[in-house]
């Protein structure tokens, strides 16, 4: 990935943060505004997420680089390896984050129904984390085979 793109990137992220948030404290302060204000705040971000995954994993292929790929084999595609196995392993830590924090919200809930929304927050977070590390790491093996 070139600088340019990188750079590119990371301001999208930053905007995709300020910008929704901005306009919320500028604006009258209710209800409803924030929610909108952080469904577009969710929306950009994870989009851009999305799409500088995909830029990142898709790559452009030069003549130089073709010669460069068959000297460099095992280099690459055994740092391929490690950056799946981290991503993995993010992912069975996610995974008992969301057994540790399922089972304090099933107490939360027992003793307190109206916490239901704030303790399954904390679950669907924990869950999501756990379902991107993974999928994520599919997608590195994914680029071995």
């Amino acid at each position: 990935m070139t600088g340019i793109i990188q750079i590119t990137i990371a301001a999208a992220l930053i905007l995709s943060i300020i910008l929704p948030f901005g306009a919320f404290f500028l604006g009258e302060k209710n209800k409803k505004r924030y929610k909108t204000s952080l469904g577009v705040n969710c929306f950009f971000f994870f989009g851009t997420l999305l799409v500088a995954t995909v830029v990142m994993l898709g790559g452009t292929v030069t003549a130089n680089a073709a010669s460069d790929a068959a000297a460099s084999g095992l280099a690459t595609g055994l740092g391929y390896i490690g950056a799946a196995l981290v991503t993995g392993l993010s992912g069975i830590g996610s995974g008992i984050a969301v057994a540790s924090s399922a089972s304090a919200a099933l107490g939360a809930i027992s003793e307190d129904g109206s916490l239901f929304g704030k303790s399954m927050i904390f679950v669907a977070m924990a869950e999501g984390i756990a379902l991107y590390g993974l999928i994520i790491s599919f997608m590195i093996l994914g680029r071995l085979g």
